[in-house]
C-alpha cells in the first residue's frame, strides 16, 4: 500500500476518527480546523468556570472508539474514561410524569405496566424487529460504502423485508399502543437531525443500539475525549493546524483526464498539497463553497438546493448555584416532551415559516455525573429545543430573547424551581450559530436529512462522485450523523482509501 499525503479538512468527531485510522495505517496526515480548538461541532465553551459541550454528549457505540485506538496498540480507556449512565434517559410527558429506560428489559416492562399493561408484549415484539433491523443496517452495512446504484439493489430486499418504507413513528405504532409510549420508542431520530414521522423505520435500530452497548458519558465532558483524540493523533505525527479556514479544494486534470484534488488553500493564502483530500466539513459548504463548479458535474449548486437539511437547534447553556442533582427529580439526560407531538414535530420540519409557542426539550445535566466541569457546589445545564433551520425565513434577531425567556420560565415553573434566581452564567446559540461559525447549510444542526431518499446511495458519498480522490467523513454523508454514524463514516473513508493506494 502506497503511503500518502493526506489533508483531513474539519475536526469532528468524523475527522478525528478518519485522521486517527489514517494516521494508525501509515499515511502523512495534515489536519486542518478552521476555530481555534478542536472538535467542530463538539467544540467545548468554556466560561465562568464552567465547561459546557456544544455538541454530542451520548455516547453509544464505546466500542468504536476503543477500536480506534486499539490501531495504535493503546487502549482508549488511558486517555478518557467512559462511565455508563442510569437510567439512560429519564423522558417526562406533558404532564411532567417521569419514565425512565435502561438496557435492563425487566426494568423496561416495569416502567410500561405503569403506563399500559397491554404494551408490555407489544414492547417485546417491536425490539424484535429492532434488533433485526439493527442487524442488518448497523452490523453489516453501516461501515459499508454505497458507491453505485448495484450497492443499493443489492440491499433493496432486505429493505424492503424490514418495512424501510415505514416510518419511525409508523414502526412504533405498529407494535405499542400507548400515545405516550409510542413517543418514548420513536423519538430517537431527533437525536440524529430526523423527524419520526419522515425518517425511514431503519432508524429504529437506536433502539436496540442503545440496548447493546449503552449509553455512556466521558468524564470531563465530550471535550475531554476530543482532546484524547488530540493526544493520540500529536503523538503519532499528524500535523494538526488550527484557525486554518479551508478557502478552497484545489482541483486540476489528471493524467486520465478526470479531475483530482491537488490539496487546499487556507483563507490567508497558505497551501497543503495532497494526495487525498478528506472533508468533515459541512457536504453542502464542501461543494458549493470549496469546489469551483467546474469540476463537479454531479454535485451541483442545484443539486444542493433540492436537498432537504435536518433541523436546527436552539440551545441554552446555564449554570447555577444551586445543586438540583440533590432533589432527585432530574437524570443526566432528560426529555421534557410537550403537549404536541406530530403536530409540533409539523412545524420544526416542514418549513412553514412558524416557531411554535409550545416545546419539547432536552435537558442535559452532566453534573449529576461528573461534578468537575462546574465550579464546587454548582450545577451545569444545556437545555436543548429543536426548531426550523434558516429555510423557514424566521427572524432569530426578533424571536431568540423571547424564545429562551419562554424556556426558561418553562424550566423553573416544572423542573427547576427558582432558576433565574440561581443563574451564575448563561450561553445561547440559535441556527445562527450553524450557519455562520460551522457554515452549515439552511444552519441546520445535522445536515442531510435523514429520509429514505436521502440515505445510503441517495445520499452523498463518501468517495466524491466528481473527484475521485476526495472523501467525505460526516453527519452529511453515508450513513449520516450521531456519533456511530460520523465514525462509520471514517471507517469507510480510510478502507477506500487504502484500497486505492
Amino acid at each position: 500500500m502506497k503511503k500518502q499525503r493526506i489533508v483531513v479538512i474539519g475536526s469532528g468527531f468524523g475527522g478525528l476518527g478518519a485522521a486517527a485510522r489514517l494516521a494508525a495505517s501509515g499515511h502523512q496526515v495534515t489536519l486542518l480546523e478552521q476555530l481555534d480548538e478542536l472538535g467542530g461541532r463538539g467544540y467545548v465553551f468554556e466560561q465562568d468556570g464552567f465547561k459546557f459541550d456544544a455538541g454530542p454528549t451520548i455516547i453509544t457505540a464505546p466500542w468504536m472508539f476503543d477500536d480506534i485506538w486499539g490501531k495504535f496498540g493503546k487502549r482508549r480507556e488511558d486517555y478518557v474514561e467512559f462511565v455508563k449512565c442510569g437510567p439512560f434517559y429519564r423522558i417526562f410527558d406533558s404532564d411532567h410524569v417521569p419514565f425512565d429506560y435502561n438496557d435492563d428489559e425487566m426494568f423496561i416492562l416495569s416502567e410500561i405496566d405503569k403506563r399500559n399493561p397491554e404494551d408490555k408484549r407489544n414492547y417485546l415484539n417491536f425490539v424484535a424487529m429492532a434488533k433485526k433491523i439493527f442487524e442488518k443496517g448497523f452490523v453489516e452495512l453501516a461501515d459499508k460504502p454505497f458507491l453505485t446504484i448495484a450497492d443499493m439493489l443489492r440491499v433493496a430486499p432486505d429493505l424492503i423485508r424490514l418495512q424501510s418504507y415505514k416510518s419511525v413513528y409508523q414502526m412504533a405504532a405498529t407494535y405499542v399502543q400507548d400515545d405516550f409510549l409510542r413517543q418514548v420508542f420513536s423519538f430517537h431520530p431527533l437525536l440524529v437531525g430526523g423527524n419520526p414521522f419522515d425518517t425511514t423505520s431503519i432508524y429504529s435500530m437506536i433502539h436496540y443500539l442503545e440496548r447493546e452497548w449503552g449509553v455512556w458519558y466521558a468524564m470531563g465532558g465530550t471535550g475531554a475525549l476530543v482532546d484524547a483524540f488530540r493526544r493520540l493523533l500529536e503523538e503519532h505525527g499528524v500535523d494538526i493546524q488550527v484557525n486554518a479556514q479551508v478557502e478552497r479544494i484545489d482541483v486540476a486534470a489528471g493524467s486520465d483526464g478526470k479531475p483530482r484534488a491537488t490539496g487546499v488553500t487556507l483563507a490567508d493564502g497558505c497551501t497543503f498539497a495532497a494526495d487525498v483530500v478528506v472533508s468533515n466539513a459541512d457536504v453542502a459548504h464542501t461543494y458549493t463553497k470549496m469546489i469551483d463548479p467546474a469540476f463537479r458535474k454531479r454535485m451541483t449548486d442545484a443539486r444542493f438546493q433540492r436537498t432537504r437539511y435536518a433541523m436546527s437547534l436552539v440551545v441554552i447553556y446555564f449554570g447555577t448555584k444551586k445543586r438540583y442533582a440533590q432533589e432527585g427529580k432530574l437524570a443526566h439526560h432528560n426529555i421534557l416532551l410537550g403537549p404536541r407531538y406530530k403536530g409540533l414535530l409539523d412545524d420544526i420540519f416542514h418549513n412553514k415559516g412558524k416557531l411554535a409557542d409550545d416545546f419539547s426539550l432536552y435537558l442535559h445535566m452532566p453534573t449529576i455525573t461528573d461534578p468537575t466541569i462546574a465550579p464546587a457546589g454548582h450545577e451545569s445545564f444545556y437545555v436543548l429545543s429543536p426548531v426550523p433551520n434558516l429555510k423557514s425565513g424566521i427572524s432569530w434577531e426578533a424571536h431568540a430573547q423571547p424564545y429562551r425567556d419562554a424556556i426558561m420560565q418553562h424550566l423553573e415553573n416544572h423542573y427547576l424551581p427558582d432558576l433565574q434566581a440561581n443563574l451564575v452564567t448563561e450561553r445561547f446559540v440559535d441556527p445562527r450559530y450553524f450557519a455562520d461559525r460551522l457554515h452549515a447549510a439552511q444552519g441546520s444542526a445535522f445536515s442531510v436529512e435523514p429520509i429514505l431518499t436521502q440515505s445510503a446511495w441517495f445520499r452523498p458519498h463518501n468517495r466524491s462522485e466528481d473527484i475521485p480522490n476526495l472523501y467525505l467523513v460526516g453527519a452529511g454523508t453515508h450513513p449520516g450523523a450521531g456519533l456511530p454514524g460520523v465514525l462509520s463514516s471514517s471507517t469507510i473513508a480510510e478502507n477506500l482509501i487504502n484500497a486505492a493506494s
